[in-house]
Formats: structure tokens, C-alpha cells, sequence
């Protein structure tokens, strides 16, 4: 409905058909229309329908202002939404694990398990787990994964001797990029042969741990080179806890068979023992299933409470209470405070947060167990979902420097790789340069908002199929433009939702529209260079915290852009004028033209064009209201002037 559409009393149609009423404030309903889009599932194009209503019905702006707050928090929630689906088959691969060692008993079978399973998860060459052997006080190797070397499968280390040696001995993970280059631990022959033998290069070991205990070390190990990142350390570090847990079980039955061959007494405890672990082995299954099923760290405490009769909640670090989060950390135990349970969540030597039982203070050893393998569940998960996230970004970045960098790729494979990852690569695209503008107090903060600026961009492109990379000392994206989007509109929108991420500034510089990527393979590393052109641009214009394209420069925009849009400039700057002498017979341009010849006098002009001076000052009205008001500003005046130019020089080809 246009503004003219209007009733006499000053209502618009829309509001006539509603009842009079108590009056109402801006928000009043402004979530429903969003509310309706979620339910129904629809696509994020749709959610800019009642926001467009709203300003074709002449609403007013506080009424607009907040739709789009609406907007942007239901686009936030269906971009949740969409993001647990896609993550629901990665969470399951690493769940898995903890569902089958809940449901295994026999101990060979769970240490082979655990070492298959290290192996997957960190994706190694060779895994292998040790355990200690309190009657020589060394440590030997119990199983071994992808391993070709016999005398490498045979070793044994005494404590302090070695990577595993030393982490045996100090309860700590220690991890080596190139073992052999590495004096922090003590090197022997017999070790560095075996090492020598199965090739090995960079190793990650991490203690498996019973209470204060140290029962034998996890290891994870490449034939190259390789940086183990934090998280998986921790990662690898939180399993272990886990496996700990089931070798602890497992070493239970293997006591209680024992017992039952030889003493009469035992019958009681076997039962006891025997109904501790089918407890605690449904408690796992059950939170197992849990998660499976892509229940989070709230469903986990949920099913917890169930499980305790009591009420269970996930907290924070920061507001979980410090002091009893801290012992629980380092006793590896739940603890009492006040009348509640605190059972830290941690992984490795960082805390997540901690499930907290309220109003318990009675709680047997069973139900503490239970409570605290809930809270490595939750650490599990947590470390799962982020690694999820940001294995995503990974992929995102790689494909995309593929596309720029290595342009001989099959267009097959990239197109099979950019479908896994729900990209398009036969639409139309905009590649946008973005670069943070906010000031940074030193390098490693600079360093922290880059990668605030990555995440955030990483996460732009997931929601609207494309792609993002990290890119000399800023970020580029390659997104999708829909029907009637423009390149500037997507800069300007891009500045606005990575600022507000970030909550810096951050400027963003978009090529124009890009079509054919994977036929024209050099389009997108020239369509990335004219963004960065715009993106220089931008700042030398002291428009920091902005987008803009090529277009949205004036004359300039024909120096920014990857080819040169004569024609598209002429129309910008004079089409209306063009227009106008084409459906009239007039001659504005020709009026334009003497006129900027003679100096901008009125009066020479009309010498120049033999007619009265009332004509030119009438023609040179009719271009103001076509041009606009400003259109004899020195600015406009130049832009006009070469647009004119470039009008008669391409004249003769279009006649």
C-alpha cells in the first residue's frame, strides 16, 4: 500500500480493519508474523515480509525499528535451530563412544575400544595406550592402533623416561611436535628405536586417572609434523577421564568374578558392587541417549535430576562458587557446599562450568559417582559442539582459499564439497573484504579480535550458505545475493551484523555481482581484489564501520571496479536526463553540454544554442528535477561532466 492510501480520519487501510482499542506501544505484536515464519519453517528471505509491509503501510519508525529488532532475533533463533540440526550427526559420532563403553565389560574389549576410538576422534596415524605396573614401577604398552612396528608394540618405560614415561610420573599431559628435536624429557636408546621404527613424529600423551591415580597414559600420534591444538588436547583429555572411568569398571567385575570363585562373604558384596555398576551403567545409557537423540547440557542436568531426586542445574564458571569449583576440580570429585553438590566440569586444565545439585546434603557414594560422570557427559558435550563449530569454520575457510588460490581445481570436486556444505556455487555471488576499524591496545588483543571477527563471519556465511575465510589480516566472505539484493545493500548489511558480533567497528568493501565461479575460475581472485579496492576506498573516506561496492563511488567506482561499467556509471549519473530527451525529443544533453562549455553562464549559453535565455533556464530546471538539487555541486558538476563525455563517445556505437 503506497502513502497516498490514506483515510480521511489518518489511518491507514491495515489499521482501519483493526478494532479501536486501549492504545497500543510499537512492540505490541510485532513478534507474531515471526513467531508464524518459525513454525512453519520458512526461509530467511521471508523474514524481511513484515518489515517491507510495515514500510509500504507508511508505519511509523518506532513501529518499523522494532520489527527489525523482532526480525533479527527470530533470524538468531532460526539460525540456532538450523546450526543443531546440521551438528545433531557430528555430536552423534562422538556419543557414541561413551554409549559403547557403558555397555561394554570385558577389558580387553574396552581398552581396544579406547584406543580405536582416540585414534577416530583426534584422526591419527597410531594410538596406543600404556598401562602401569605397580609390581616394577614402569609402565608398559597394553594396546596399540594402526601401529607396523613390533619392537615399538613390545616397549616399556620406566617413570620419567620418555613422553609417556613422564606424564605417567606427573599425572600431566605433555604433547611434542617433533619428538626427536624435543630435550624436555629424558630420551633412551631402547625408546627412540622403537619411536625410529613406527616413524613417529609428533605425540600427544594424556594421563588416565582414578581419583589422584595414575593407571596408564593415552596417546595420540602422528608420522608428521603436527600442531595439537588446546582444544583437542583437552578433548583427548576428557576422554580419558571417561575411559579411567570404564577400565575402573571393568576392572570391578574382573574383582568380583574373582572373588566369587574363592570366598563365601563375597556373595554380599558382589551384589552391592554388582548394583553400583548396573546403576551407574544405566545412568550412562540413559544420558548416552540422551544426547544422542541432540539433547544439551540443560536436557543432561534435566535427566539427572530425574535420576538423583533432586534438582540439578548447569552453571557457569563465573557463577558457579569459586572455591568448592576449584577443589572439585582438582580432587576430581564432587563436592559438598553448604547444602549443595558442586561437580566441576572441566576438560583438561580448562572449566566449563559445573552441574550444581541443590538441597542434597545426604548423598550417597552412588548417587556422587553418578553426579559427577554426568558432569564429564557434559564436558564431553560441550567440547563436542565447539569442535563441531569449529571444524565447520575450518572446512568453510579452505574451500574458499581453494577457490581463490588454487584455481586449477576439478570444478567437480569443488562443487561436491562446497554442496556438503549447503554453498551454491552456480549462483550468483558477492565476495566482500571485511577488516576490523576499532582501535587495539596491543597485538595479542588485535590477534583476539581477528579471531572474533573470523568466528563471527564463519558463522554469517554458515547461516546464509556461503563461504568465509581468513584472509590478509581480515576476513573474506563469499555470499549469495537473492532476488533484487545488491552488492551494496549486502556490504552494508554485513558491516551492520559482523559490527554488532564483534561489537567493533568493521568496514566491508563488496565486488560487484559474480556469476559462473567455477566456469570463470580467475572471477572470484579479481572480484576479491576490486572488494579490497572498495574497502581501501572506504577508509581513505573516513567511512570506517561502512559497506559499500563499486557503484556507490561516483566516477571512483569506475577506477574501484574489476571491469569498467561505463555504461552503467552514464546511467547512474545522467539516465534520467537520457530518458527524458528520448521520450520527449528534447535536448537536455545538448542544453548540458553548451551550457558546462560556456562556463555555466546562462547567458552564453543561449548565444551558443540561438535561443531565448528563458529557454535555458527552463531546460536547466527541468534537469534539476531530474538530477536533483545538488546537481550543480562540484562534485556532481565533474561526475555529470564525464558522464556527458562518455555518453557522446559512446553514441555512435549504439546508432
Amino acid at each position: 500500500m503506497s502513502r497516498d492510501h490514506v483515510q480521511s480520519d489518518g489511518r491507514t487501510a491495515t489499521d482501519a480493519a483493526v478494532p479501536a482499542g486501549p492504545a497500543r506501544t510499537p512492540d505490541d505484536g510485532v513478534e507474531a508474523p515471526f513467531l508464524e515464519l518459525l513454525a512453519r519453517g520458512a526461509p530467511a528471505e521471508a523474514y524481511e515480509q513484515p518489515v517491507l509491509l510495515a514500510r509500504a503501510e507508511g508505519r511509523p519508525a518506532d513501529r518499523i525499528a522494532a520489527l527489525e529488532k523482532a526480525k533479527l532475533l527470530a533470524l538468531r533463533v532460526r539460525a540456532e535451530l538450523e546450526g543443531r540440526r546440521r551438528r545433531e550427526a557430528e555430536l552423534s559420532a562422538l556419543f557414541e563412544t561413551a554409549h559403547d563403553l557403558a555397555g561394554l565389560r570385558d577389558l580387553d574389549a574396552v581398552l581396544q575400544a579406547i584406543v580405536q576410538r582416540a585414534r577416530s576422534l583426534l584422526g591419527t596415524d597410531v594410538a596406543y595406550l600404556s598401562l602401569n605396573d605397580p609390581a616394577r614401577g614402569d609402565t608398559y604398552m597394553r594396546v596399540t592402533e594402526g601401529s607396523v612396528a613390533a619392537r615399538f608394540q613390545q616397549l616399556r618405560l620406566g617413570m620419567g623416561e620418555g613422553l609417556g614415561g613422564l606424564v605417567a610420573q606427573t599425572a600431566r599431559p605433555y604433547v611434542t611436535d617433533d619428538y626427536f628435536k624435543d630435550g624436555r624429557f629424558q630420551h633412551t636408546l631402547t625408546i627412540d628405536a622403537g619411536v625410529r621404527d613406527e616413524g613417529l613424529v609428533a605425540i600427544l600423551g594424556v594421563p588416565l586417572m582414578l581419583g589422584p591415580h595414575v593407571i596408564g597414559v593415552l596417546f595420540a600420534a602422528d608420522r608428521r609434523a603436527r600442531v595439537f591444538e588446546r582444544e583437542q588436547i583437552a578433548l583427548l583429555g576428557s576422554f580419558a577421564a571417561l575411559a579411567a572411568a570404564a577400565i575402573d569398571t571393568a576392572n570391578l567385575l574382573t574383582e568380583t568374578r574373582s572373588a566369587l570363585a574363592g570366598l563365601e562373604r563375597a556373595n554380599e558384596i558382589i551384589r552391592d558392587r554388582s548394583a553400583v555398576i548396573e546403576r551407574a551403567s544405566e545412568v550412562h545409557d540413559r544420558l548416552a541417549e540422551l544426547v544422542l537423540r541432540g539433547g544439551g547440557v540443560h536436557d543432561v542436568a534435566a535427566a539427572v535430576s530425574e535420576v538423583l531426586d533432586g534438582t540439578v542445574e548447569f552453571a557457569e564458571a563465573d557463577t558457579a562458587p569459586p572455591e568448592a569449583l576449584e577443589a572439585s576440580r582438582a580432587e576430581g570429585h564432587a563436592v559438598l557446599h553448604g547444602a549443595n553438590w558442586i561437580a566441576a566440569v572441566a576438560a583438561g586444565g580448562e572449566l566449563l562450568g559445573a552441574l550444581v545439585l541443590r538441597g542434597h546434603a545426604g548423598l550417597d557414594p552412588v548417587d556422587q559417582r553418578t553426579l559427577e560422570r554426568a558432569a564429564m557427559v557434559t564436558s564431553l558435550l560441550l567440547l563436542a559442539r565447539r569442535s563441531a563449530a569449529e571444524a565447520e569454520q575450518r572446512v568453510r575457510g579452505e574451500l574458499l582459499d581453494d577457490l581463490l588460490d588454487a584455481r586449477d581445481r576439478d570444478p567437480r570436486l569443488l562443487r561436491e564439497r562446497a554442496s556438503r556444505l549447503h554453498a551454491d556455487l552456480d549462483a550468483t555471488h558477492t565476495v566482500l573484504a571485511a577488516r576490523l576499524d576499532g582501535p587495539a591496545a596491543d597485538a595479542e588483543q588485535e590477534a583476539a579480535a581477528r579471531r572474533r571477527l573470523w568466528a563471527a563471519a564463519s558463522h554469517l556465511a554458515a547461516t546464509r550458505h556461503g563461504l568465509a575465510a581468513a584472509r590478509d589480516g581480515g576476513t573474506v566472505l563469499l555470499l549469495p545475493l537473492g532476488p533484487g539484493d545488491t552488492a551494496t545493500e549486502a556490504a552494508r548489511r554485513t558491516a551492520r551484523q559482523l559490527g554488532t558480533a564483534v561489537h567493533e567497528p568493521v568496514t566491508v568493501g563488496a565486488s560487484a555481482p559474480v556469476a559462473g565461479l567455477l566456469a570463470h575460475p580467475d572471477a572470484l581472485a579479481a572480484a576479491y581484489a576490486e572488494g579490497r579496492r572498495c574497502l581501501d576506498a572506504l577508509r581513505l573516506l573516513d567511512r570506517r564501520g561502512d559497506g559499500a561496492a563499486a557503484e556507490d563511488f561516483g566516477f571512483l567506482g569506475l577506477l574501484l571496479a574489476g571491469e569498467r561499467d561505463v555504461a552503467g556509471f552514464v546511467d547512474r549519473t545522467i539516465g534520467p536526463v537520457v530518458a527524458y530527451d528520448e521520450r520527449r525529443g528534447t535536448d537536455l544533453l545538448r542544453t548540458l553540454d553548451a551550457y558546462f562549455a560556456c562556463g555555466m553562464s546562462p547567458a552564453r549559453t543561449k548565444d551558443e544554442l540561438h535561443v531565448h535565455v528563458n529557454t535555458v533556464a527552463q531546460r536547466l530546471e527541468r534537469v534539476g528535477r531530474l538530477l536533483g538539487d545538488d546537481w550543480q555541486g562540484p562534485a556532481r558538476v565533474l561526475e555529470i561532466q564525464l558522464a556527458l563525455r562518455l555518453h557522446r563517445l559512446a553514441a555512435p556505437t549504439r546508432h
